[in-house]
This record gives C-alpha cells, sequence and structure tokens, in this order.
C-alpha cells in the first residue's frame, strides 16, 4: 500500500469518527460523557487538520476551490434566517 493511500484512509476513518462523536454527542444526557466525547471529538479534528496538511503539501489532497464570498455572505443569511424562525417557532 503506498504512503498515499494511507493518509487518504486515515483521513476517512478520522472523519467517520469526527461523524461519529458529533452524532453520540447529540444524543448523550449525561454531562460528563458529553464533555469527555467532546474532548475526543475535539482531539479527532486536530489529528484530521494535521494529517489534511501535510497531504496538501504533498500534493495527496487537492481541496475544493475557495468559495466566493457573495456565496459565503448568502448563505450565512440563509441559515441565520432558517435558525431565526426555527427558535421563533419553538418559543412560541
Amino acid at each position: 500500500m503506498k504512503d498515499q493511500d494511507m493518509v487518504n484512509d486515515i483521513l476517512s476513518g478520522a472523519k467517520a469518527s469526527i461523524g461519529s462523536y458529533t452524532t453520540a454527542i447529540t444524543e448523550c444526557s449525561n454531562q460528563q460523557l458529553r464533555s469527555t466525547l467532546q474532548t475526543l471529538r475535539n482531539e479527532a479534528e486536530q489529528m484530521q487538520y494535521q494529517i489534511y496538511q501535510m497531504a496538501e503539501q504533498k500534493g495527496w489532497y487537492m481541496p475544493a476551490p475557495q468559495a466566493n464570498k457573495n456565496d459565503v455572505q448568502q448563505i450565512k443569511n440563509s441559515l441565520s434566517s432558517s435558525m431565526d424562525a426555527s427558535t421563533q417557532n419553538t418559543m412560541k
């Protein structure tokens, strides 16, 4: 197995772990366990980013091109409006 393949496997595994931690956190009612899961997720995110940086430097991972600032702002506004509407509906 080539180094590039191993790095891509590690990145995929890290992303899957982060998703699993996030799901567990949102479903956890025990505050101590929730805090532990958050710590583990944060550590997995840091590891994933370090591996991503290494893979990008070696040319093994090509990130998506930068988004247009207007598109980013439009999405932020849309999400913010959705959150505001959701919050108002739950307060009724």
